[in-house]
């Protein structure tokens, strides 16, 4: 009987090293390391050989379609110089507004040159590189007006444009200034050039380049609104695509490529620093 409980026993603890044996030989899963981390954007681009960039082709100079057909503009140089750098050809896939987000959270984009401002509220779904232009507010007046600031418009006319802010912001400012509505940026410009309106009030960097295309036009010194930092946008969770456009960025500022595309477009040096003191 002793034999036989001395057996059993002995067949009990072989059973239970066999099974340490076993236990020993698999790998348990740890927190992390279940399915296989989605390769980053980075490595996805090389290996396809194309960049895809969202950019807005309705905003010059920013972008546009150039007399060929083709896309052109500040960012789409950005944009050519990122590939160039890469090794890769360069994809521009027309991007709205609306669009920019939802085309880099369903990977039709690796990233988006689309004047985009950096903003907490953005930030919660996607992320943001390092600034690349700087934006406010001024106005746009002709040169003979005698207008070197909004404090020159008491009693006269600002043109905005519908559906805009750009309105409130005047009203806010409590100077009494006659605001003109009108349908389109051009609308109001067009309003400027004919004495309609004795200033237009838009982003400053789009008001360079309009006084660049007509040098009767001139543009205020001055920020009328906080400065919107806009930076280049991608998918998020992708640090090392974030390192990797961050480094380029870095790069082409330092070179002072980056200004003198901004030269190029808008006629004038960047306005404001990438990089404020606090």
């Amino acid at each position: 009987m002793k034999l036989a409980k001395r057996g059993a026993k002995a067949a009990l603890l072989f059973a239970v090293a066999g099974l340490l044996a076993i236990t020993g030989c698999t790998k348990v899963p740890t927190p992390g390391q279940g399915a296989a981390a989605s390769p980053s954007t980075l490595q996805a681009v090389m290996q396809r050989g194309t960049l895809r960039v969202g950019d807005c082709l309705t905003f010059a100079p920013f972008g546009f379609y150039n007399k060929d057909g083709q896309p052109d503009g500040y960012d789409v140089d950005l944009a050519k110089e990122l590939a160039k750098q890469m090794g890769v050809k360069l994809e521009v896939v027309n991007t709205t507004s609306a669009n920019r987000i939802p085309n880099l959270q369903t990977s039709k984009v690796d990233v988006v040159f689309c004047n985009f401002t950096r903003n907490l509220e953005r930030a919660k779904v996607i992320e943001f590189t390092s600034p690349y232009v700087v934006a406010s507010e001024a106005l746009l007046v002709r040169k003979n007006s005698g207008i070197q600031s909004i404090k020159d418009m008491g009693g006269r006319t600002i043109a905005t444009v519908k559906g805009s802010t750009n309105g409130d912001e005047v009203r806010s400012l409590n100077i009494p200034i006659k605001i003109q509505e009108y349908d389109s940026s051009q609308a109001a410009i067009l309003a400027v050039k004919q004495g309609q309106a004795d200033a237009m009030i838009e982003d400053n960097n789009f008001l360079a380049y309009q006084a660049k295309l007509d040098p009767e036009l001139a543009v205020t010194n001055e920020a009328l609104v906080p400065l919107e930092y806009n930076a280049f946008g991608v998918k998020a969770g992708d640090q090392e695509w974030l390192n990797y456009l961050n480094l380029f960025l870095f790069n082409i500022n330092a070179s002072k490529l980056n200004a003198q595309l901004y030269n190029k477009w808008f006629g004038t040096d960047p306005h404001f620093p990438l990089n404020p003191q606090f």
